[in-house]
């Protein structure tokens, strides 16, 4: 069973590292495949949040999380993913597994979470760069 610190903190924290808090609950968008898609699927590591090198502990909203690690999954189809190992305070690691539909507008991206919001990033060649509401993570190819 998940503590209640995790379920009070992390949904703050959670969309790209899953970490959405965004204003759209519960809204996915349906993919619309385009063939630039096929350009950025793959797999990318997670390897800085808010400038700092994974592992790292981050703050948000007056919390403490360690990064662990973390990836991010482009398809071709316009579907995507996350996976993000992290330590709340309570100091139990954790796996945070979030997915999403995606479009693609030139380098920038648009993430619909499954059940958590919105979120945006740029792509430029083997790095990804998503804004979750200010937090910034980086995931390479």
């Amino acid at each position: 069973m998940i503590p209640s610190l995790i379920r009070t903190v992390f949904p703050l924290f959670a969309a790209c590292i899953a970490l959405a808090s965004g204003a759209c609950h519960g809204v996915a968008r349906p993919p619309q495949p385009t063939p630039d898609m096929a350009e950025i699927a793959g797999t990318y590591a997670l390897v800085r949040v808010d400038g700092k090198e994974i592992p790292a502990t981050v703050l948000h909203e007056g919390a403490a999380l360690e990064v662990r690690s973390g990836s991010f999954t482009f398809g071709v189809d316009g579907t995507c993913r996350t996976v993000t190992v992290f330590v709340p305070p309570s100091g139990r690691e954790a796996t945070r597994e979030v997915t999403a539909t995606y479009a693609k507008d030139g380098t920038k991206l648009t993430m619909w979470w499954n059940g958590a919001g919105v979120t945006t990033g740029t792509i430029d060649g083997r790095q990804f760069t998503m804004d979750n509401h200010g937090m910034l993570f980086v995931y390479r190819r």
